[in-house]
């Protein structure tokens, strides 16, 4: 039964906001550290990091490096870190070898992370467009993105991740049937215990561009992923999708991008109660760091408020770029 409001002026709404301990009281939802997946870049070389320009404060950073923020993270509060290799163009080709050579750097990152801080728990990136020359997350023939040869090496990667320690597998290539294909793998390896958070309603937006100049994918991306990520004006199919990759074997779904698809987050929790997550992708971090950067906002406060509205929308937690800075505000 839905309750009763007293009329005005019994009811006064403002009763409730006047102090700030009263608002403390009142609100319903909480923004901590723990619910933050924070996405780092990484690079070859040793005790080195280069800043990315179209994500101001962001760096890739070599595996030494990688592992020390790791340390500092977890420090935070932090629970988990994702990892994106930066592959030089001549080591992308067109079979992608490298995205399941066991000593990759977003391998060689993963062991030195669980060396580093065991307790940190290591998601990585599964998708070939950082190996591949054609900038696509699988292969090409004829102008084509074929699925079912790419979830062949999609499974490889996955197993060459899995064996170097990661905690979480993060698919991201958006083809048809790879969340049952990896699930087998794993099993049948003895992987039982890798969680699979999978990219299950990912779309071909625009927001991506800074993080395509963070990976190198840029220069080499030929055409649009149109084919295999979501029309953005596509609702209902965002459920379809994640109804199938639950069914086939994900543990957690993943909505990306963030803020401009928080209709999807509400959706997709409420319809299966699974934990939930969103990328704050590239693109709204850069947005919200410029326009702080010219004063035109808060960008602390607006930052602050962005990661809220994620868990106000019923995500479980939130992969942000901000993760390090939020988690030492909210720490005080």
């Amino acid at each position: 039964m839905k309750p009763t409001i007293a009329p005005y002026p019994a009811a006064r709404f403002r009763r409730l906001r006047r102090t700030p301990a009263l608002r403390a009281l009142m609100r319903e939802t909480h923004l901590e550290p723990s619910d933050f997946i924070w996405p780092v870049f990484v690079m070859a070389g040793v005790d080195d990091e280069t800043p990315i320009p179209s994500m101001p404060g962001v760096t890739r950073k070599t595996v030494d490096r990688i592992a020390r923020a790791a340390k500092e993270a977890h420090g935070l509060g932090i629970p988990a870190i994702c990892i994106f290799p930066y592959t030089a163009m001549d080591a992308r080709t067109e079979d992608c070898a490298e995205a399941w050579n066991p000593d990759n750097i977003a391998n060689r990152a993963i062991r030195a992370i669980k060396d580093a801080v065991p307790e940190m728990a290591v998601m990585t990136d599964i998708a070939l467009d950082p190996y591949n020359i054609n900038g696509h997350d699988g292969y090409v023939e004829g102008g084509e993105i074929v699925n079912d040869r790419t979830i062949e090496a999609l499974v490889k990667m996955a197993l060459a991740q899995a064996a170097a320690g990661a905690d979480i597998l993060g698919p991201s290539d958006m083809m048809d049937g790879r969340i049952g294909a990896m699930r087998a793998a794993l099993e049948g390896a003895g992987h039982q215990n890798v969680s699979i958070l999978s990219y299950a309603a990912k779309y071909a937006s625009a927001f991506y561009g800074p993080f395509r100049d963070a990976v190198g994918a840029s220069a080499a991306l030929k055409g649009d992923k149109k084919t295999y990520q979501m029309d953005p004006a596509n609702s209902d199919e965002a459920l379809r999708m994640i109804e199938r990759d639950l069914t086939e074997g994900a543990d957690m779904v993943m909505v990306k991008p963030g803020m401009p698809y928080l209709d999807i987050c509400r959706r997709v929790k409420d319809t299966f109660g699974a934990p939930t997550f969103a990328y704050q992708v590239s693109g709204e971090y850069a947005m919200i760091r410029a326009a702080g950067a010219n004063g035109w906002i808060d960008g602390e406060k607006v930052m602050l408020e962005s990661l809220m509205c994620f868990k106000r929308a019923g995500c479980d937690g939130v992969l942000t770029y901000f993760a390090p800075e939020a988690a030492r505000i909210l720490n005080g």
